[in-house]
């Protein structure tokens, strides 16, 4: 309900100080000038509290006031959000932007569905890295080359912002990325020594303004860590106030175990805790729901802060390393395509891959058929006449088998083979989408249907997760409420990751600020026709700079990179001791 104005009071930041004027002073000549005025919109604050009518002031790149009701106040700029929603920007919880924003810093399918904040690191980081690990990173890459001027995951966030990006970014440290400066690629346990220098890698990004460590413990290497070795890295993360999130051991067959070991890192490490993208991966898995849910409930009652992410589809999007076990993987990808060209491997690979895997999270047996894995990405122009097909297609076509025509592709294209895999039900994500500690993420790059973008086609979430949760789920669906949705996509990912100033829309809050139509908000990529915009969305600021204005990109870059409360560079240092544990 809108409170009558002569009522109210108004908070202003000039500087850094905050200054309170009345209702009187607000409507009067006197009143206070802004940059940008964003006037009679529904304002969604990010708190989850009823939205009501008024105005958001924007000075330089933060928020002075929010205001019920009309504010009186001048500005350069006025933006009429009558009939829009105007909420937070929005934080996309998971992304693989780390490639695409070197290659196009604009980030348009984000950022035309309201996204200001990329946040990245899911078990894999752009640093820390080490000479040899830049030079096969190099070497494996596929459409997209860039240099690799950086070493630490500090260097790349400021060399991104350095270059110009257009959404904000942050990033968790990858355990698989440490693992792999020390270790390398091979399935290998540390000794006491190796883990410390793990460790002082962890404490090191945590003090450059990682978010916390990150894990993907489906994929080698990062398969090949024990849970003792995943709490050190973790511990290290929480000394610098820092938290552990995870794409678990298992989201299908083990997910009981894979869920109880997540939370058990987070008690042993103290660390707080997040699920990459919950899902319950098999159609035998499906009516696990309740009960994994249960498991989270107890161990948030128990006061553990276990939270969770997730992307609105049924389909997940990876590679075929995901369809074979980790075993035949290790040491990375030449090794493993080697070993492929073995019969005897490759006969034990095959029927591995039949199976339901025992020590390994098999995708290609939880699918159910070869004709739901749809192939998306190939490095090797040769294969791309495949892509949007089956497997099961492509193997009929070739003449082999649905096993051996997926280990002739990752031989014959250079890579993993980007590959989609149906396997959740329509009811668990319609559920999940209203889970109060439930945020979200894309899984996927920031593209834009042009250039080398269209060499591969992307997973619809890509272009349309956050507008899918908008408007099927909220609007159409009625399966969570829109203030609800606005929350986790804002200030509850922004608390959880310890963000300072952002996430609320609230005065000396940094300006990101998304105004969109709730009747028209709307996701158009399917998994047929992928690169297609999301509609809805009508004006974007990042940073108090305008990005999207009635829809079209702006070609302003105003990205930074945004730390986490490790960062030696706060006011009075960072959260971090100075120095890292001892093992």
């Amino acid at each position: 309900m809108t409170r009558p104005l002569h009522r109210l009071a108004r908070s202003f930041v000039l500087g850094t100080a905050i200054v309170t004027l009345s209702a009187a002073a607000a409507t009067a000549q006197t009143a206070p000038s802004a940059d940008v005025l964003i006037r009679g919109g529904s304002i969604y604050d990010g708190s989850g509290g009823d939205p009501y009518v008024g105005d958001v002031l924007i000075k330089g790149d933060r928020i002075v006031a929010v205001t019920h009701g009309a504010s009186g106040a001048r500005a350069e700029t006025i933006v009429d959000a009558k009939g829009l929603a105007v909420a937070p920007g929005f934080i996309n919880m998971l992304s693989w932007a780390t490639e695409s924003l070197l290659l196009d810093g604009r980030g348009m399918s984000d950022i035309k569905q309201g996204v200001t904040l990329e946040v990245m690191g899911e078990g894999w980081s752009m640093g820390p890295m080490t000479p040899a690990m830049k030079a096969l990173a190099i070497q494996r890459q596929g459409d997209f080359k860039y240099d690799i001027p950086w070493t630490t995951l500090g260097n790349y966030l400021d060399y991104l912002t350095e270059k110009g990006i257009s959404p904000n970014v942050a990033s968790f440290v990858g355990a698989g990325t440490v693992r792999v400066h020390v270790l390398g690629e091979g399935d290998v346990d540390p000794d006491a020594a190796q883990l410390g220098k793990m460790r002082a890698l962890v404490h090191q990004a945590m003090q450059e303004g990682a978010m916390g460590v990150g894990s993907s413990l489906i994929y080698a290497p990062n398969a090949y860590a024990e849970t003792p070795e995943l709490v050190a890295l973790a511990t290290e993360a929480a000394r610098c106030g820092g938290m552990y999130i995870s794409h678990m051991r298992s989201e299908g067959d083990h997910i009981e175990e894979a869920v109880d070991e997540l939370i058990e890192i987070s008690r042993k490490s103290g660390a707080p805790a997040e699920i990459y993208h919950l899902k319950f991966a098999g159609k035998a898995n499906w009516g696990k729901y309740d009960a994994i849910i249960a498991r989270v409930e107890a161990a948030r009652k128990a006061g553990q802060r276990i939270t969770a992410d997730m992307y609105t589809y049924t389909a997940g999007a990876t590679g075929l390393d995901a369809a074979m076990p980790t075993w035949v993987q290790a040491g990375g990808y030449e090794k493993w395509a080697e070993r492929l060209k073995d019969p005897k491997i490759r006969a034990r690979v095959v029927a591995e891959m039949k199976a339901p895997g025992k020590d390994w999270e098999n995708l290609y047996n939880a699918a159910g058929t070869p004709d739901n894995l749809l192939l998306l990405a190939f490095k090797n122009p040769e294969l791309r006449q495949y892509t949007g097909k089956t497997l099961g297609e492509v193997a009929k076509l070739r003449g082999t088998s649905p096993e051996e025509t997926a280990i002739d592709l990752v031989i014959e294209d250079g890579s993993r083979v980007g590959t989609a895999y149906f396997l959740m039900s329509e009811e668990n994500v319609r559920k999940a989408v209203d889970l109060p500690w439930m945020s979200f993420g894309s899984d996927e790059e920031a593209a834009a249907p042009e250039g080398l973008f269209l060499n591969a086609k992307h997973h619809p979430r890509a272009y349309g997760n956050v507008a899918r949760l908008l408007g099927k789920y909220v609007r159409d669906e009625k399966a969570t409420s829109l203030q609800s949705a606005i929350r986790r996509l804002t200030s509850l990912p922004a608390g959880n990751l310890g963000i300072r100033d952002r996430g609320t829309l609230a005065p000396g809050y940094f300006a990101d600020v998304v105004l969109f139509d709730p009747a028209t908000v709307q996701d158009h990529a399917t998994f047929e026709t992928p690169d297609r915009y999301a509609t809805g969305v009508r004006d974007l600021f990042v940073n108090g700079v305008q990005v999207l204005k009635d829809g079209e990109h702006t070609g302003a870059t105003p990205g930074k990179v945004v730390r986490g409360p490790g960062w030696t560079g706060w006011p009075g240092g960072g959260a971090c001791a100075a120095d890292p544990a001892k093992p």
